[in-house]
Parts: structure tokens; sequence; C-alpha cells
């Protein structure tokens, strides 16, 4: 049997943890392009709720210092077992449209195994990093604004907002981060989300979170960086963008990076696609996009940076976003 994780280090730093998990991910909607849509039946994503003086607490304690010292939280790794996990709960497929403008870029190599992404676009602005406390240390994960009822949802992985049983706490987004810059603000999390399957046992194929961000300055988040579209249950095998801030060697968190290719289904322990990609701790979270435009910098997020095996280090993993992945982003909108 799969274990659920024993501890969270950072990547590049202590001798690193092997890791455990087990899982099961899902999601999917019939959605308009505002991101409105009737959930299908399933358990309430489990939510951590954030005063607001805790949010302005968390605005204060976030100092470009303590950005630049934070920790990346590791990818999660997966050891061999005989066991396989379930296959996701599935449903139609459905779309929602990207909120982000277009704006023009120059073509890139497709497939890309890792490095920075100089196109500009529309991803520029929706990305960023993810910072928060865990165990008494500082850390950092990736995340993404996306199209929503509410104009502040930001999509990230489970592991990024819960993990060993807690919820992280001062919780903040900074979108288009680079080289310590922080040019559309730092937007503290009102809520925290994740899937049922993730926060009960860590369930890796589950691992996909969320956050409601506060205003900043009287704006919501999306009316300020736009947001990208998603995609629910689509199938495997697809074309597809991964991007992070990943901050363990030989990367350092301040640059914006990216691998491209074709996916592949986990035929190993996950119902995971899987992504030749070698982006390290500090990238979880970070969005998968099908049908992404070079040319725009959108696309339609189907999946984040959850793990990889420890014997194949240059293999990124991202949970299928099947009926509980559209539960959860349902519950967030709706916030």
């Amino acid at each position: 049997m799969i274990g659920r994780p024993r501890s969270s280090r950072p990547s590049g730093g202590s001798t690193r943890a092997r890791r455990s998990v087990l899982g099961a991910l899902a999601g999917v909607a019939a959605l308009l392009a505002t991101g409105v849509a009737a959930a299908p039946a399933s358990g309430a994503p489990d939510t951590g709720v954030t005063t607001a003086s805790a949010q302005e607490r968390a605005l204060a304690f976030w100092t470009p210092q303590r950005m630049r010292e934070a920790t990346p939280l590791d990818l999660l790794t997966v050891d061999r077992t005989d066991v396989r996990a379930p296959a996701p709960r599935k449903g139609k497929e459905a779309v929602v449209a990207p909120s982000a403008p277009a704006s023009a870029m120059g073509p890139l190599a497709f497939p890309h195994r890792g490095g920075a992404w100089s196109g500009g676009g529309a991803v520029t602005k929706t990305a960023g990093r993810v910072f928060f406390s865990h165990q008494g240390r500082t850390a950092s994960c990736s995340g993404n604004a996306v199209t929503s009822a509410n104009k502040s949802t930001v999509i990230t992985a489970g592991h990024c907002v819960k993990l060993e049983g807690a919820w992280h706490t001062n919780w903040v987004f900074v979108p288009g981060y680079h080289d310590g810059q922080r040019p559309y603000g730092t937007w503290a999390a009102s809520k925290t989300l994740s899937t049922p399957q993730w926060t009960a046992s860590e369930d890796i194929n589950y691992d996909i979170g969320a956050a409601v961000v506060a205003p900043l300055d009287g704006k919501k988040l999306t009316d300020v960086v736009g947001g990208q579209g998603l995609a629910f249950n689509t199938g495997y095998n697809k074309a597809m963008y991964s991007f992070g801030f990943p901050a363990a060697a030989p990367y350092d968190g301040e640059k914006f990076i990216y691998c491209s290719g074709t996916t592949t289904r986990d035929f190993l322990l996950s119902s995971d696609h899987g992504l030749t990609c070698n982006m390290t701790g500090g990238s979880s979270g970070g969005p998968w996009f099908t049908q992404f435009s070079e040319a725009t910098g959108t696309g339609l997020l189907s999946s984040v940076n959850s793990f990889k095996y420890n014997f194949l280090p240059n293999a990124m993993y991202g949970p299928y976003f099947g009926a509980d992945a559209q539960n959860l982003y349902q519950s967030a909108q709706s916030s």
C-alpha cells in the first residue's frame, strides 16, 4: 500500500526524505465562460478560513527578505509498490474560458524539459509564487489565478494549502513574481481549500488545492491580472505546458520556468498525467495548460505540478482534473 507522506523537507537543503502517498484525483463540470457551473454530487471540499486580522498579519509578515529566505516545499515523491491507485471519478468534458487579456509573444520550442519562460503573454501575470508558514518555517509553492465568479480564486496543489494534517498559515499569492519583484502586489488568502480525499488521507491523485484571496486596494485579483481558463475530464495524452517557480537547485525561485510536451498517463501508482520536466521543489502547484497559446499566453488549466518518483527524477506528474477537481473549483469560486 502507498503510505501517507511522512515529512516535508526543503529541496536542495537538508537530506531529502523519501515520501510515500496514496491517491486518486478527479474533477468536471458544464461551465460557462464566467466560470459558473453546477457541480456533480460528491463530498464537499474541506476549507481553512483566515480572519481579516490574520490576513493583515500575513501581509505584514511577508517582507522581501522572508520571501527570499523561504524554503521551497518539496515536490512530493512516491515510492514503488505493487498497489495501484483507484481510477479517478469522471464526468462530462467541460471548459471554462480564460478571462485574461491576450497579449502577443514569440514562439518557443516544443517540447521543452525545463527552462526560463521568455515568451511573455498573459501567463506571466496570472501565474505566481505562493508563500506560507509550515511546521515553524517559511515555505514556497506556485499557483495560478483562474476565471471565477468571485474573481478571487487561485488554483495550486493540495500540499501547498495543507500537509500532514495542518492548514498552512500566513498564506499569500504573488502573481507575476520575478527577480524579487511583486508587480501586482501580495494577495492574502481569506480561505484555503482542498479535495476531501487530500485532506483526509493525502491521496496523491487528489493533490489539488485552491485559495480565495481578499481584495487588495479595493480591487479583486482577476480584475488586476486576468484569469486563465480551466478544463475538466478532457482525457490523457495531451499537449501540455507546465509552469512554476522552482526554488531548489539548480533553480532559485526567482525565475518563471516552463516545461512542455505531450503527456502520458502514469502506468505505475497513480492516475496522473506525466510530463518530462526537470522543475524542482517550489514549483508544486504551478499550472498545467491544455490548448495553450504561445501567441497570447492563455490556456486551459488542466492539472498542477504535484509529485515525482524517486527513480524518475526528470518526470513530473500532475493530477487528472475530474469531478472532484470541479467540486473544489466550484466551492472556491462560490466563496
